[in-house]
């Protein structure tokens, strides 16, 4: 049988019977040489049967659980004298306010976050998203100081975005997952005690993104034959060219073409970095993609992401396509297979004009 990492014992000297109170411990069991008891009240017998199915007791085994499992997860040394270095994690709301009166850091955790993003270096996309998440925490107003970085109050945020409006468990996922970069970053420079992020009570379901739905050849055959206005036609050949790049739309307005491609064996190759991840991508532009080059005297046209959707739903109306169209869905209908490049290459696209 498995040894139990973690466990509650009760009166383990045998107290109750000469005191009639004796010891709740929580025992942690490191290796056969190394155990470690951790005293949390004492009770006598009645209250003891009460307590041992408290909520109380319960988190307090959860956040040792996970202490535990981490160590054990990071490689680090099983013994007591390094879980006492992580035992700061586990302090009641008392402990960890006195504790907090001794770190002094300036600003606030705000403004320690609006300094910090300021020193990195970020996409405008990435950066937008950072500001909505501290938007979102003004709001909330409870997450302003340092003393505020609560297991409660990340958990009271999560609340409070899921009361605000109708938000999927990704985009919750996405506040919590920028807002834990500055917990940690915050907890390494010892202006909080421990990052909330690490306690049981703040693991929030991830949840799954809709499935994409790219286009197929077809569909794209349909959507370059549609005859429309300029403000359209631009934003569907945008749409166009990413699907026969698979470049993400954001990459397609910084695309330079004389400064981002080069020719082998008289094929025209994209060389360039992704502006969201910095990456590096090596990518044919195929004979449609070329076109839309073409049309524009190699100068792509440049709109916002969001027109450019607001327009893309529109095409997907006027087109008929039971599938949404957004600039996202253009860099995954990307077409690959020889058979369709050597059928679909070979067609001119439709301008405008028709």
């Amino acid at each position: 049988m498995k040894k139990e990492l973690v466990s509650v014992v009760f009166d383990r000297k045998k107290r109750v019977e000469t005191t009639g109170e004796g010891k709740v411990e929580i025992c942690i069991y490191l290796s056969r040489t190394e155990r470690k008891f951790i005293t949390i009240t004492t009770c006598n017998a009645i209250s003891w049967k009460k307590y041992e199915k408290s909520t109380e007791l319960r988190d307090k085994v959860m956040a040792y659980k996970h202490i535990v499992y981490n160590m054990q997860k990071n490689g680090e040394e099983m013994t007591i004298a390094r879980l006492d270095q992580h035992l700061g994690v586990v302090t009641t709301n008392k402990e960890r306010a006195e504790k907090q009166k001794k770190i002094s850091a300036p600003n606030g955790f705000i403004n320690f976050m609006r300094e910090t993003i300021a020193k990195e270096e970020l996409a405008p996309a990435t950066l937008q998203r950072k500001r909505v998440t501290i938007d979102a925490m003004i709001r909330y107003g409870k997450l302003s100081s340092f003393s505020d970085v609560t297991e409660k109050n990340i958990k009271g945020f999560d609340d409070f975005l899921r009361a605000e409006c109708h938000r999927t468990l990704p985009t919750l996922h996405n506040y919590h997952k920028i807002l834990k970069m500055y917990t940690r970053l915050a907890a390494h420079m010892d202006y909080i005690v421990a990052d909330p992020y690490d306690s049981p009570l703040c693991k929030f379901e991830r949840g799954n993104y809709k499935e994409r739905r790219p286009l197929n050849g077809e569909e794209l055959l349909l959507l370059r034959s549609l005859n429309l206005s300029p403000k359209e036609s631009r934003v569907r050949d945008l749409f166009i060219f990413c699907a026969y790049t698979g470049l993400a739309f954001v990459d397609s307005q910084v695309f330079d073409f004389f400064t981002m491609t080069e020719n082998v064996n008289g094929q025209a190759y994209i060389d360039g970095k992704r502006v969201k991840t910095g990456c590096t991508f090596y990518t044919p532009i195929l004979p449609p993609a070329m076109d839309v080059l073409k049309k524009y005297n190699y100068h792509l046209p440049h709109i916002s992401n969001q027109k450019a959707n607001d327009y893309l739903h529109l095409l997907e109306m006027r087109s008929g396509l039971n599938k949404p169209l957004t600039t996202h869905c253009g860099s995954h209908s990307k077409i690959y297979n020889p058979i369709k490049i050597n059928l679909l290459g070979s067609l001119q696209l439709v301008t405008a004009n028709g």
